[in-house]
C-alpha cells in the first residue's frame, strides 16, 4: 500500500494518456478474457511478465504492446487494456524489466530496445495475434516504444508515443545544460519504492539505510551527504549518479539517444504531446526528426502529431490556472488512439486520412487547428526587440518590446545571487503537483523581483496568433567564469494576469555545444540563443506580449553556483552580475513565429 501510494502521481501520468474515454466507434464490441502473469524469456535469459487481454472471439487481430516501469496490474493499465480489447485488438501490458512482476535490474533505457524488439516479436507470434503489432503508452511508456521502434523489430507496425522526449540528455535529464533538478529527484525517488520492496523480498538486511529514507520528499537520497545516503543512492538508483556523473552530451547519452537513431526507424507513428508538458520539445523533435530521416515511405509519411495543452502538467478543460473550455476535451485520448490504429490496422477513413497530419491547440482561441506541417509553413519569424533605459529591473522598471530595432541604449544589469534564486511558478513540471503547480500561472509574483527583467509590447491593437517555435537571442555578459540565463514568454491580459506560455535556459558553458563545454571570459560580451521550445496562442486585442529574463528557476533547475566547478558535487558559489546589452551593435530580440491573419481562423 504505501508504494503503491507514492508512485501514485507517476502512474496518473501514464494513465491520463489512456483512460480518457467518452468518445464512440461504430464498430463490432468484444467480451475480453483476460490472462495475467504470462512469462516471456528475452534473449539474455531474464523473465519479463505481462497481461494479456484479448476478444472473445475466434480469429486473430493486431496486437497493441504497452511495456511500463509502472505496474501493469494497476488500475489505470488495466481499465484502459479492457476497453481497447474491446474493440477488436489484443492488448497487452508487460512490466519492464527490473520492475514489479518482471526479473532483471531496472536501469533506465539501458535494455529496452533489445528487451522492446523480443517483445514486439513474442506477442507478433501469440496464437490469438495476426501478426501486426503496435504500441502505447506515455512518458517513459512512450521511450519503450521509440527505443524499441529504433530496433526495428519486424512486426512493428506502428507505434503511440505520448509525451515523451527525443533525447534522454537534453529534454529529459537536462535542458540547456542545466539539471532538470524538480522532475529528476522526484521521479527518482518515486521508482526507488519499488527498487527498495525488491531488495527487501530478496534479503531484509540487503538494504543500507532504508528504513531512515525520507520517501515522501525529494530527494529521498542525497549522495554527497553521507556515506550511508550515497550507498543506499548507489543500490537504489545508480543511474541518478550516472545522470550527474555525465552533465555533457557524450557516449553515455548517444548510446540511447533517439535523435541519433532516427534514420533507424521505419514505421508510421502518431506522437502525442502537450504545451505545458516536460518532454514538448521530444515530442516535436520525434514528429519532425522521424518524419525528415525515417527509414522507410511508410515512416517519413505517415507521421502525425497532435499537441494538446497540458501533457504532464494536467489534461482536462482546466489546466493550472486557466479554464480552456469544451474544445480543450474533444479528443479523449484513448478514442484517439483507437482511431489511430484503426486508421492503421483497419483502413478506416477517420481523421487521420488526410494531408494535414498536424493538430495542435491554439490557446487565446482555445481552438484546435489543423496544420499542414510543424512548424506551420505559413509561420513569419518576427523580431521584437528589447529596449529600456537601463532599468528593466522587475514589473516597476522601463523595459520594452517592439519591432523597432533598438539604436543606443543602456544596457540592463542584475544580481544573480544561487542563495536566492527565482522560484518556479508553473510551467512545464512533472511529477508532484502537491508541492509544485505546474501549468499556466500568474507570474507578477516572480516579476516583482529586481533580479528579474521584464521587457513588454504595447497593448495588442489586433488578434495575433503565435505557433511555432520560440527563441530568445541576447547580447549578454557576466562578472562570473559561468552563469545561466532564463527566459520566459507571457501573455498579459488587461486585469494585468500573467499566463507564463514557455520559457527555457541556457547555460552558458554550453552556449555553442553541449558536448564541448567552455567557460566565460568575465564580461566579456557574447551572443548567445535560448531556446523557448514552443507554443501555439492567440494574444487577443488589447493584452500584451512579455518577455522575462533572469538566472534561475528553482528548483525545476539545478542552480548554477557561477564558479564553474563541478555542479554536482561542488557547494561553494558566488554571485554574478549579470548583463543585458540592447543597442545597434548589439540588438537583443525575441523571435516569435506569427501566423499571418488571414490564417489566424480555426483551420
Amino acid at each position: 500500500m504505501f508504494e503503491r501510494s507514492i508512485v501514485r502521481p507517476i502512474l496518473m501520468i501514464a494513465a491520463v494518456v489512456l483512460s480518457m474515454t467518452n468518445g464512440v466507434h461504430a464498430q463490432q464490441s468484444y467480451a475480453v478474457i483476460a490472462q495475467n502473469g504470462v512469462a516471456m524469456k528475452t534473449r539474455d535469459g531474464v523473465t519479463l511478465y505481462s497481461d494479456i487481454y484479448r476478444p472473445r472471439a475466434d480469429g486473430k487481430f493486431p496486437v497493441i504492446l504497452m511495456r511500463t516501469p509502472y505496474d501493469k496490474g494497476a488500475s489505470w493499465a488495466v481499465t484502459p487494456a479492457y476497453q481497447i480489447a474491446t474493440h477488436g485488438y489484443v492488448v497487452v501490458v508487460q512490466d519492464v524489466r527490473g520492475r514489479y512482476t518482471s526479473e532483471g535490474e531496472w536501469y533506465p533505457f539501458r535494455r529496452e530496445s533489445d528487451d522492446g524488439y523480443d517483445a514486439v516479436e513474442w506477442v507478433a507470434a501469440l496464437p490469438s495475434s495476426d501478426g501486426r503489432v503496435g504500441m502505447m503508452g506515455g512518458s517513459y511508456v512512450g521511450a519503450t516504444q521509440m527505443l524499441a521502434a529504433i530496433a526495428h523489430p519486424p512486426h512493428l507496425a506502428g507505434i503511440c508515443p505520448v509525451v515523451t522526449a527525443s533525447n534522454y540528455h537534453d529534454g529529459w535529464t537536462y535542458q540547456g545544460g542545466a539539471l532538470e533538478q524538480w522532475f529528476d529527484q522526484n521521479w527518482t525517488t518515486q521508482l526507488a519504492t519499488n527498487t527498495i520492496w525488491r531488495l527487501i523480498a530478496k534479503d531484509t538486511n540487503a538494504l543500507l539505510g532504508a528504513s531512515t529514507l525520507p520517501l515522501t520528499q525529494y530527494p529521498a537520497f542525497n549522495y554527497a551527504s553521507l556515506p550511508a545516503g550515497a550507498d543506499a543512492t548507489a543500490q537504489l538508483a545508480p543511474y541518478y549518479l550516472d545522470w550527474l556523473a555525465h552533465p555533457n552530451y557524450d557516449a553515455y547519452w548517444k548510446q540511447w539517444s533517439i535523435e541519433e537513431h532516427f534514420s533507424d526507424i521505419r514505421v508510421p507513428a502518431l506522437h502525442i504531446g502537450g504545451w505545458y508538458d516536460i518532454f514538448l520539445s521530444g515530442t516535436l523533435r520525434n514528429y519532425m526528426g522521424i518524419k525528415a530521416h525515417g527509414a522507410s515511405d511508410a515512416a517519413r509519411n505517415g507521421q502525425h502529431l497532435l499537441v494538446q495543452i497540458g501533457g504532464h502538467a494536467g489534461f482536462g478543460r482546466h489546466v493550472g490556472d486557466v479554464e480552456f473550455g469544451d474544445e480543450a476535451v474533444r479528443f479523449p485520448s484513448t478514442d484517439v488512439l483507437i482511431d489511430w490504429y484503426d486508421y492503421l490496422f483497419k483502413g478506416v477513413q477517420n481523421e487521420f486520412a488526410t494531408d494535414r497530419p498536424a493538430r495542435v491547440f491554439v490557446m487565446g482561441a482555445n481552438a484546435y487547428h489543423q496544420e499542414s506541417d510543424w512548424p506551420p509553413p505559413e509561420a513569419q519569424s518576427t523580431r521584437y526587440f528589447l529596449h529600456s533605459g537601463g532599468s528593466a529591473n522587475s514589473l516597476r522598471g522601463d523595459g520594452g518590446l517592439s519591432l523597432t530595432p533598438p539604436r543606443k541604449e543602456t544596457p540592463d544589469k542584475f544580481t544573480y545571487d544561487p542563495a536566492n534564486a527565482v522560484p518556479t511558478v508553473g510551467g512545464s513540471l512533472c511529477c508532484d503537483a502537491a508541492h509544485y503547480e505546474p501549468g499556466p500561472r500568474d507570474q507578477r509574483t516572480i516579476e516583482n523581483r529586481n533580479d528579474v527583467l521584464v521587457y513588454s509590447t504595447k497593448p495588442l491593437a489586433e488578434d495575433m496568433e503565435v505557433t511555432g517555435s520560440v527563441t530568445l537571442e541576447l547580447w549578454a555578459k557576466s562578472s562570473a567564469v559561468d552563469t545561466d540565463f532564463t527566459a520566459k514568454l507571457v501573455d498579459v491580459s488587461p486585469d494585468g494576469f500573467a499566463m507564463n506560455l514557455t520559457d527555457g535556459i541556457l547555460r552558458l558553458r554550453y552556449r555553442d555545444s553541449q558536448e564541448k563545454p567552455e567557460l566565460l571570459n568575465p564580461d566579456q560580451v557574447y551572443k548567445i540563443s535560448v531556446d523557448l521550445w514552443a507554443t501555439s496562442n492567440v494574444f487577443r486585442r488589447g493584452h500584451i506580449i512579455r518577455l522575462e529574463v533572469s538566472s534561475s528557476n528553482f528548483p525545476r533547475f539545478d542552480r548554477n553556483l557561477n564558479t564553474g566547478a563541478d555542479q554536482a558535487t561542488s557547494r561553494q558559489f558566488v554571485s554574478a552580475t549579470n548583463t543585458i546589452l540592447h543597442d545597434a551593435e548589439h540588438p537583443s530580440a525575441l523571435l516569435v513565429p506569427v501566423i499571418p491573419a488571414r490564417a489566424a481562423t480555426p483551420r
